[in-house]
Protein backbone atom coordinates (compact mmCIF):
# COMPACT_ATOMS: atom_id res chain seq x y z
CA UNK A 1 0.00 0.00 0.00
CA UNK A 2 3.04 2.51 0.65
CA UNK A 3 4.30 1.94 -2.74
CA UNK A 4 1.38 3.00 -4.05
CA UNK A 5 0.73 5.98 -2.24
CA UNK A 6 3.94 7.16 -3.20
CA UNK A 7 3.70 6.19 -6.85
CA UNK A 8 -0.11 8.03 -6.73
CA UNK A 9 -0.56 11.16 -9.40
CA UNK A 10 -0.70 14.36 -7.46
CA UNK A 11 -1.96 17.93 -9.52
CA UNK A 12 -0.93 21.00 -7.32
CA UNK A 13 -3.70 23.94 -8.88
CA UNK A 14 -2.26 27.03 -7.27
CA UNK A 15 -2.20 30.50 -8.96
CA UNK A 16 1.44 31.27 -7.10
CA UNK A 17 3.87 29.58 -8.10
CA UNK A 18 5.82 29.82 -4.96
CA UNK A 19 2.93 27.49 -3.35
CA UNK A 20 3.82 25.30 -6.24
CA UNK A 21 7.19 24.69 -5.58
CA UNK A 22 7.39 24.49 -1.49
CA UNK A 23 4.13 21.79 -2.12
CA UNK A 24 6.42 19.92 -4.92
CA UNK A 25 9.77 19.96 -2.99
CA UNK A 26 7.50 18.60 0.00
CA UNK A 27 5.74 15.89 -1.92
CA UNK A 28 9.21 15.01 -3.50
CA UNK A 29 11.09 15.03 -0.39
CA UNK A 30 8.71 12.65 1.10
CA UNK A 31 8.89 10.00 -1.79
CA UNK A 32 6.24 10.85 -4.12
CA UNK A 33 7.73 10.33 -7.50
CA UNK A 34 4.34 11.72 -10.01
CA UNK A 35 3.70 15.22 -9.23
CA UNK A 36 2.47 17.58 -11.74
CA UNK A 37 1.33 21.67 -11.10
CA UNK A 38 -0.38 24.45 -13.21
CA UNK A 39 -1.28 27.56 -12.47
CA UNK A 40 -4.18 27.48 -14.95
CA UNK A 41 -7.41 26.47 -13.20
CA UNK A 42 -9.36 26.23 -16.41
CA UNK A 43 -6.96 23.79 -17.65
CA UNK A 44 -8.04 21.46 -14.06
CA UNK A 45 -10.96 19.23 -16.22
CA UNK A 46 -9.17 18.71 -19.35
CA UNK A 47 -6.02 17.21 -17.41
CA UNK A 48 -8.09 15.52 -14.69
CA UNK A 49 -9.97 13.83 -17.87
CA UNK A 50 -6.53 13.07 -19.48
CA UNK A 51 -4.30 11.88 -16.43
CA UNK A 52 -7.28 10.90 -14.18
CA UNK A 53 -5.27 12.20 -10.95
CA UNK A 54 -5.25 10.17 -7.67
CA UNK A 55 -5.57 13.55 -5.99
CA UNK A 56 -5.70 17.25 -6.36
CA UNK A 57 -4.81 19.89 -4.45
CA UNK A 58 -6.76 23.13 -5.50
CA UNK A 59 -6.54 26.69 -4.20
CA UNK A 60 -9.57 27.89 -3.37
CA UNK A 61 -8.55 31.78 -4.14
CA UNK A 62 -7.43 32.27 -7.78
CA UNK A 63 -8.46 34.65 -10.71
CA UNK A 64 -10.18 34.07 -13.71
CA UNK A 65 -11.66 30.76 -12.23
CA UNK A 66 -11.93 30.11 -8.27
CA UNK A 67 -12.06 26.53 -6.56
CA UNK A 68 -15.41 26.55 -6.00
CA UNK A 69 -15.98 26.83 -9.62
CA UNK A 70 -13.06 23.84 -10.73
CA UNK A 71 -15.12 21.50 -7.82
CA UNK A 72 -18.28 22.20 -10.01
CA UNK A 73 -16.72 21.52 -13.14
CA UNK A 74 -14.80 18.76 -11.66
CA UNK A 75 -18.26 17.03 -11.41
CA UNK A 76 -19.05 16.63 -14.94
CA UNK A 77 -16.23 13.74 -15.16
CA UNK A 78 -19.01 10.80 -15.55
CA UNK A 79 -15.66 8.73 -15.66
CA UNK A 80 -14.93 9.30 -11.77
CA UNK A 81 -17.53 9.46 -9.20
CA UNK A 82 -15.47 10.35 -6.32
CA UNK A 83 -14.03 13.81 -6.29
CA UNK A 84 -10.36 13.55 -5.27
CA UNK A 85 -9.83 16.89 -4.00
CA UNK A 86 -8.16 18.48 -0.71
CA UNK A 87 -8.59 22.69 -1.04
CA UNK A 88 -6.19 24.86 0.08
CA UNK A 89 -7.28 28.03 1.47
CA UNK A 90 -6.64 30.68 4.52
CA UNK A 91 -10.08 31.72 5.01
CA UNK A 92 -11.26 29.78 7.85
CA UNK A 93 -14.74 30.41 6.62
CA UNK A 94 -14.13 28.60 3.33
CA UNK A 95 -13.32 25.69 4.86
CA UNK A 96 -17.27 24.38 5.70
CA UNK A 97 -18.04 25.24 1.81
CA UNK A 98 -15.97 24.06 0.33
CA UNK A 99 -16.63 20.68 1.91
CA UNK A 100 -20.00 20.90 1.18
CA UNK A 101 -19.20 21.73 -2.40
CA UNK A 102 -17.76 18.34 -2.87
CA UNK A 103 -13.56 18.52 -0.96
CA UNK A 104 -12.96 15.53 1.17
CA UNK A 105 -10.56 17.83 3.00
CA UNK A 106 -8.73 21.18 3.51
CA UNK A 107 -5.58 22.28 4.28
CA UNK A 108 -4.99 25.48 5.98
CA UNK A 109 -2.30 28.12 4.88
CA UNK A 110 0.05 29.16 5.78
CA UNK A 111 0.77 25.71 5.60
CA UNK A 112 2.21 23.12 8.40
CA UNK A 113 4.68 20.90 6.34
CA UNK A 114 3.49 18.13 9.26
CA UNK A 115 -0.11 18.58 9.32
CA UNK A 116 0.10 18.73 4.42
CA UNK A 117 2.13 15.38 4.63
CA UNK A 118 -0.50 13.60 7.10
CA UNK A 119 -3.48 15.10 4.99
CA UNK A 120 -1.88 13.87 1.85
CA UNK A 121 -1.44 10.18 3.21
CA UNK A 122 -4.69 9.70 4.64
CA UNK A 123 -6.51 11.35 1.42
CA UNK A 124 -4.53 8.95 -0.74
CA UNK A 125 -5.15 5.89 1.15
CA UNK A 126 -8.34 6.34 1.46
CA UNK A 127 -8.44 7.17 -1.99
CA UNK A 128 -6.71 3.77 -3.56
CA UNK A 129 -9.08 1.85 -1.11
CA UNK A 130 -11.98 2.84 -3.15
CA UNK A 131 -10.38 2.41 -6.40
CA UNK A 132 -9.76 -1.31 -5.40
CA UNK A 133 -13.33 -1.58 -4.15
CA UNK A 134 -14.58 -0.18 -7.86
CA UNK A 135 -12.15 -2.61 -9.82
CA UNK A 136 -13.46 -5.46 -7.05
CA UNK A 137 -17.17 -4.58 -8.34
CA UNK A 138 -16.14 -4.34 -11.89
CA UNK A 139 -14.86 -7.77 -11.59
CA UNK A 140 -18.06 -9.07 -9.44
CA UNK A 141 -20.22 -7.15 -11.81
CA UNK A 142 -18.32 -9.09 -14.73
CA UNK A 143 -18.52 -12.42 -13.28
CA UNK A 144 -21.68 -12.24 -12.62
CA UNK A 145 -22.39 -11.47 -16.44
CA UNK A 146 -20.12 -14.15 -17.11
CA UNK A 147 -22.34 -16.38 -15.15
CA UNK A 148 -25.48 -15.79 -16.18
CA UNK A 149 -24.73 -16.51 -20.09
CA UNK A 150 -23.13 -19.57 -18.88
CA UNK A 151 -26.40 -20.33 -17.00
CA UNK A 152 -28.41 -19.72 -20.54
CA UNK A 153 -26.27 -21.28 -22.67
CA UNK A 154 -26.75 -24.05 -20.36
CA UNK A 155 -30.38 -23.90 -20.54
CA UNK A 156 -30.29 -23.61 -23.53
CA UNK A 157 -28.28 -27.20 -23.83
CA UNK A 158 -30.15 -28.73 -21.73
CA UNK A 159 -33.18 -27.85 -23.62
CA UNK A 160 -31.96 -29.28 -26.84
CA UNK A 161 -30.91 -31.82 -25.15
CA UNK A 162 -34.91 -32.46 -23.62
CA UNK A 163 -36.13 -31.87 -27.21
CA UNK A 164 -33.46 -34.75 -28.83
CA UNK A 165 -34.09 -37.46 -25.61
CA UNK A 166 -38.79 -36.84 -26.67
CA UNK A 167 -40.34 -38.30 -29.44
CA UNK A 168 -41.80 -35.06 -29.52
CA UNK A 169 -41.99 -31.19 -27.95
CA UNK A 170 -44.26 -28.31 -28.10
CA UNK A 171 -44.99 -24.66 -27.44
CA UNK A 172 -47.46 -22.45 -26.94
CA UNK A 173 -47.63 -18.67 -26.38
CA UNK A 174 -49.72 -16.86 -23.66
CA UNK A 175 -52.93 -17.20 -25.53
CA UNK A 176 -52.41 -20.87 -26.29
CA UNK A 177 -51.23 -20.85 -29.99
CA UNK A 178 -48.64 -23.25 -30.82
CA UNK A 179 -45.51 -21.41 -31.47
CA UNK A 180 -43.32 -24.74 -31.95
CA UNK A 181 -44.38 -28.16 -32.69
CA UNK A 182 -42.71 -31.60 -32.91
CA UNK A 183 -45.03 -35.13 -33.09
CA UNK A 184 -48.34 -35.84 -32.71
CA UNK A 185 -49.42 -33.46 -29.86
CA UNK A 186 -52.13 -31.38 -31.97
CA UNK A 187 -53.90 -34.56 -32.76
CA UNK A 188 -53.42 -35.73 -29.25
CA UNK A 189 -55.52 -32.79 -28.31
CA UNK A 190 -57.74 -32.61 -30.56
CA UNK A 191 -56.40 -29.69 -32.55
CA UNK A 192 -57.07 -29.22 -36.03
CA UNK A 193 -55.88 -26.64 -37.91
CA UNK A 194 -57.38 -25.26 -40.86
CA UNK A 195 -54.48 -24.57 -43.27
CA UNK A 196 -53.06 -28.14 -42.93
CA UNK A 197 -56.32 -30.13 -43.67
CA UNK A 198 -58.54 -29.99 -46.79
CA UNK A 199 -62.08 -30.49 -44.57
CA UNK A 200 -63.37 -30.73 -41.33
CA UNK A 201 -63.75 -34.22 -41.00
CA UNK A 202 -61.60 -36.22 -38.70
CA UNK A 203 -58.46 -37.86 -40.25
CA UNK A 204 -57.03 -41.24 -39.48
CA UNK A 205 -54.76 -39.65 -37.30
CA UNK A 206 -57.10 -37.84 -35.37
CA UNK A 207 -58.45 -41.30 -34.40
CA UNK A 208 -58.47 -43.69 -31.33
CA UNK A 209 -56.92 -41.31 -28.66
CA UNK A 210 -58.89 -41.69 -25.29
CA UNK A 211 -60.96 -38.80 -25.19
CA UNK A 212 -61.15 -38.18 -21.26
CA UNK A 213 -56.85 -38.73 -21.09
CA UNK A 214 -57.65 -35.64 -23.95
CA UNK A 215 -59.91 -33.74 -21.70
CA UNK A 216 -57.89 -33.96 -18.59
CA UNK A 217 -54.91 -32.99 -20.54
CA UNK A 218 -56.54 -29.66 -21.83
CA UNK A 219 -58.19 -28.77 -18.56
CA UNK A 220 -54.68 -28.67 -16.82
CA UNK A 221 -52.49 -27.24 -19.68
CA UNK A 222 -55.63 -24.76 -19.71
CA UNK A 223 -55.06 -24.27 -15.69
CA UNK A 224 -51.20 -23.47 -16.40
CA UNK A 225 -50.64 -26.62 -14.52
CA UNK A 226 -47.22 -28.59 -14.47
CA UNK A 227 -47.19 -32.30 -14.79
CA UNK A 228 -44.96 -35.09 -15.32
CA UNK A 229 -45.12 -38.45 -17.13
CA UNK A 230 -49.29 -38.10 -17.61
CA UNK A 231 -50.20 -41.02 -19.41
CA UNK A 232 -51.97 -40.87 -23.03
CA UNK A 233 -53.10 -43.64 -24.60
CA UNK A 234 -54.19 -44.41 -28.56
CA UNK A 235 -55.93 -47.35 -30.12
CA UNK A 236 -54.78 -48.18 -33.37
CA UNK A 237 -57.66 -49.65 -36.41
CA UNK A 238 -55.79 -52.76 -35.89
CA UNK A 239 -56.90 -52.76 -31.89
CA UNK A 240 -53.34 -52.59 -31.01
CA UNK A 241 -52.75 -50.04 -27.81
CA UNK A 242 -49.83 -47.43 -27.62
CA UNK A 243 -48.88 -45.95 -24.21
CA UNK A 244 -47.38 -42.28 -24.51
CA UNK A 245 -45.58 -40.25 -21.42
CA UNK A 246 -46.48 -37.00 -21.51
CA UNK A 247 -44.33 -33.75 -19.14
CA UNK A 248 -45.59 -30.35 -19.47
CA UNK A 249 -44.76 -27.10 -17.77
CA UNK A 250 -46.05 -23.44 -17.34
CA UNK A 251 -43.69 -20.43 -19.02
CA UNK A 252 -42.56 -17.38 -17.13
CA UNK A 253 -40.70 -14.45 -17.78
CA UNK A 254 -38.35 -12.51 -15.54
CA UNK A 255 -41.60 -10.41 -14.26
CA UNK A 256 -43.62 -13.89 -13.20
CA UNK A 257 -45.86 -12.79 -15.81
CA UNK A 258 -47.20 -16.16 -17.86
CA UNK A 259 -45.64 -16.35 -21.59
CA UNK A 260 -46.47 -19.65 -22.56
CA UNK A 261 -46.43 -23.28 -22.26
CA UNK A 262 -44.24 -26.20 -23.10
CA UNK A 263 -44.38 -29.85 -23.28
CA UNK A 264 -42.74 -32.94 -24.18
CA UNK A 265 -44.17 -36.55 -25.11
CA UNK A 266 -42.42 -39.88 -25.34
CA UNK A 267 -44.21 -43.07 -26.55
CA UNK A 268 -43.44 -46.41 -24.33
CA UNK A 269 -42.19 -49.07 -25.76
CA UNK A 270 -43.69 -52.68 -24.67
CA UNK A 271 -41.49 -53.43 -22.19
CA UNK A 272 -40.01 -50.47 -21.27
Amino acid sequence: MEQAILGAHILIVDDQEANLRLLGRMLADAGYTRVSTTMKPTEVCALHRREQFDLILLDLQMPTMDGFAVMEALKTNDSDSYLPVIVLTAQPGHKLRALQAGAKDFISKPFDLVEVKMRIHNMLEVRLLYRRLEAHNRDLERLVNERTAELRESEARYRSLTELASDWYWEQDEDGEFTKVSGPVMEMLGIRVGPLVADTAPSAADEGWDAEERATLQARIAARQPFLDFTFHRTERNGSRRQFRVSGQPMFDHACRYVGYRGIGVEVLAGT
